[in-house]
C-alpha cells in the first residue's frame, strides 16, 4: 500500500489513450457501504455497454479487497480494462467518493500531500537520537543513533574537569553523527525535539542550509513519542497555514505590478496547462463545472457538446481537477487554502515562471 504523496506522482501520468470512462476511484472511510452501493446503482445506469462491463468487472475487484482488508480511510484505483488496481492509504478522512473518469481523480489525494508534507522529526538526548521521516502522515523511513557517554563521574577516579572535557567531547562526537544522518535523510522541514540543551546544541552544530529547515524546538520527555507525533503535525500545520498566507500576499504584489502571477480559474489553468506556472493556490472544496475534450485536452468552464478545435465529443469535467492535474504534470506545486481571501482573487492563483 503506498502513501498519497508517492502515489500522486504516479497517477497524474496514467488516463485511457482511447478517451473511455475506464477508471475507478474510490475514496472510502470504511464505514459506508450503503454509499458504494448506491453510487454502483447510479453509474451503472449512465455508462455505455463496453464502460459498463469495464465498471463491473472493476468494482468486483474493488470488492473483494475491501472484504479481504482493512479499508478504513483508503482510495482504491482501478481498471479492470487496463489491469490496473493500487490502493493508497490515507492520513485523514476524505469524503467518500466513486468516480469514474478516463483518469484517476487525484483532487482529495492532492489536498492530502498539501495538508501533511513531507518532514524529518529528531527526537533526542546527549545519547541517543531517533529521527524520524513523515510522509503524508505516516513514517516513512526511521533511524536511531546511540553513544556510549560517560553520566556519571566516580570520586577517586579522574579528576571532574577532565571528566566533563571527556564527556563533552564523547557527546559533540555523538552530535556528529547526527548531523551528518540529517544531511544525508532530512527531507522537507525539521523539527527539533527532546529534554534539556542537547537539541539547541544540535542545532548550533548543522550546516547553514540544514539550519534555515529547523522550523521548531520542542521541549519533551524522550519517551513521549506519540504525544509528539501529534505536536508536530499541529506545527506543520501550523507552518502550512503561514506558506499559504505569504505566497498569496507575494502573487497580490505582482498582480498589482502585473508582474509574474495569474488569477481566476481560467488564467490559472492557462497558466498550468503551459507550463508557466511555479506555484498554484487553490481553494479548498472549491469546484467549477466545465467541459473537457480528452482528445486535445482543452478545458474550460460551461457547457459545451463538441470541442471547438478538434470537433471530437466533450465530457463533464471539473475545471479545478483538471487545473491540478495540469499542474501535477508540469512539475507546479500545489496548494490549497481556507484563507477567505482567495476568493477575492477568483478561487486560483498562480505563481509564474515566465510570462
Amino acid at each position: 500500500m503506498k502513501a498519497c504523496t508517492e502515489s500522486l506522482r504516479d497517477l497524474v501520468h496514467i488516463f485511457d489513450e482511447e478517451n473511455m470512462d475506464t477508471f475507478v476511484s474510490l475514496y472510502f472511510d470504511g464505514r459506508d457501504t450503503d454509499f458504494i452501493e448506491h453510487r454502483e446503482e447510479v453509474v451503472q445506469s449512465i455508462l455505455t455497454h463496453d464502460e459498463l462491463r469495464n465498471f463491473e468487472r472493476t468494482m468486483k475487484e474493488i470488492m473483494a479487497y475491501l472484504k479481504k482488508n482493512s479499508s478504513a480511510n483508503i482510495a482504491i484505483f482501478a481498471s479492470d480494462a487496463h489491469d490496473f488496481f493500487e490502493v493508497v492509504s490515507l492520513p485523514g478522512t476524505a469524503e467518500n467518493a466513486l468516480v469514474v473518469d478516463t483518469s484517476p481523480y487525484i483532487r482529495p489525494l492532492a489536498e492530502f500531500a498539501d495538508e501533511w508534507q513531507a518532514y524529518t522529526l529528531v527526537l533526542l538526548n546527549s545519547n541517543h537520537a531517533k529521527i524520524f521521516t513523515f510522509s503524508c502522515g505516516e513514517i516513512a523511513e526511521e533511524e536511531e543513533l546511540s553513544a556510549d557517554v560517560m553520566n556519571k563521574h566516580k570520586k577517586g577516579g579522574m579528576s571532574q574537569a577532565r571528566f566533563q572535557r571527556l564527556r563533552k567531547g564523547s557527546i559533540h562526537a555523538f552530535l556528529n553523527e547526527v548531523v551528518e544522518e540529517l544531511a544525508r535523510s532530512a527531507e522537507g522541514s525539521i523539527i527539533l525535539a527532546g529534554p534539556g540543551e542537547t537539541k539547541k546544541e544540535l542545532h548550533e552544530m548543522l550546516p547553514q542550509k540544514l539550519q534555515e529547515d529547523v522550523i521548531a524546538v520542542v521541549d519533551i520527555d524522550i519517551d513521549d513519542e506519540h504525544e509528539l507525533f501529534i505536536e508536530s503535525h499541529e506545527i506543520m500545520v501550523e507552518k502550512g497555514e503561514e506558506v499559504h498566507t505569504k505566497l498569496l500576499n507575494h502573487i497580490r504584489k505582482e498582480i498589482l505590478k502585473n508582474g509574474l502571477a495569474v488569477h481566476g480559474v481560467t488564467d490559472t489553468l492557462n497558466a498550468v496547462r503551459n507550463g508557466q506556472a511555479e506555484a498554484v493556490l487553490v481553494e479548498k472544496g472549491y469546484r467549477l463545472r466545465g467541459w473537457k475534450c480528452e482528445h486535445c485536452q482543452l478545458v474550460d468552464i460551461g457547457s459545451l457538446d463538441s470541442c471547438p478545435a478538434c470537433g471530437n465529443r466533450t465530457a463533464e469535467a471539473d475545471v479545478v481537477e483538471e487545473l491540478i492535474e495540469f499542474a501535477e504534470n508540469t512539475d507546479a506545486i500545489v496548494e490549497f487554502t481556507d484563507n477567505e481571501d482567495i476568493g477575492k482573487f477568483g478561487h486560483a492563483v498562480a505563481l509564474l515562471r515566465y510570462k
